[in-house]
């Protein structure tokens, strides 16, 4: 009778422990992301190194920045590797960074602001308040989704440098960038929210204007926010969470492709798949 009552209880512990390693695998984590291109990109590869490598199933959250980190702050999504830090998101961090795990950056080099078409003959936002420029431009900045990081601090960069008689217009990234691609096909002013990494830096001759004053601040980083909790719930999509780290050259990359017709997935599975050695890296000591 012992024998059978250790063998029961040795049994009921196997299936214990192998519940206990499945159940990560059959939980869906959920991956809250903005609808800018260079997010589509990191979380569409983010979630394709999951599902392929580590087995876990996804679920994609698009919604605005605010949303994003509201999410992961209240625990309705797991993780974002959004985050644009210190100056694009900073209100969001003031907002919710006590409820909310950072664990650190996973792309260094990113930079914000105003770009023009490089045929274009100004340097500075101040040539903006010019009334030849002004006029040529009918005094719009084309902007992306309302409530964007850096269409907050446009709108400081309008206040600081008197450009009270231009209109922010608010759009998509999509919009946005086809609004500028048009425009430089036809070799037409134009100005726009820009941000670095992105495909049309790639593909367009752009310059940033330069920035004086200062108000969209220096090269930025994004960085990778998760719930608290999620390390104890999903070790091991925390662990590859933490050690996910890339370059702008590789976010390029997946951001031509899409643009050039591939689908997100698509484009990530492939960059995955061309990437054995990095991503070996995010997985290291994930069993």
């Amino acid at each position: 009778m012992k024998k059978k009552s250790l063998g029961l209880l040795l049994t009921a512990l196997l299936v214990a422990v192998l519940a206990g390693c499945s159940a990560e695998s059959n939980d869906k984590v959920k991956l809250a992301y903005v609808a800018w291109d260079s997010e589509i990109a990191s979380t569409n590869v983010v979630k394709e190194v999951l599902e392929s490598k580590l087995g876990v199933n996804v679920e994609m959250l698009q919604v605005d920045a605010g949303p994003m980190w509201a999410g992961v702050a209240d625990g309705s999504a797991d993780a974002m590797v959004a985050a644009w830090l210190p100056g694009t998101h900073a209100s969001y961090l003031e907002k919710y960074g006590n409820d909310i795990e950072d664990l650190g950056v996973n792309l260094n080099g990113t930079k914000v602001g105003l770009a023009v078409p490089a045929y274009m003959n100004i340097q500075s936002i101040e040539d903006l308040k010019s009334a030849e420029t002004g006029a040529e431009l009918d005094h719009k900045i084309i902007g992306i989704e309302p409530g964007a990081g850096i269409m907050t601090t446009t709108e400081k960069a309008i206040e600081s440098y008197g450009l009270g008689d231009y209109t922010l217009v608010e759009s998509s990234s999509a919009a946005m960038a086809q609004e500028l691609q048009k425009a430089y096909n036809n070799n037409k002013p134009i100005v726009v929210t820009g941000w670095t990494p992105h495909w049309m830096f790639a593909n367009m001759d752009l310059r940033y204007l330069e920035d004086p004053k200062n108000v969209y601040g220096g090269d930025e980083q994004i960085h990778t926010m998760v719930r608290k909790g999620l390390k104890d719930d999903m070790p091991k999509v925390y662990k590859f969470l933490d050690q996910f780290e890339w370059t702008p050259e590789d976010m390029a990359e997946v951001m031509v492709q899409i643009q050039g017709g591939k689908s997100p997935e698509e484009a990530a599975k492939a960059w995955v798949e061309s990437n054995p050695d990095k991503v070996a890296t995010w997985t290291a000591g994930i069993e």
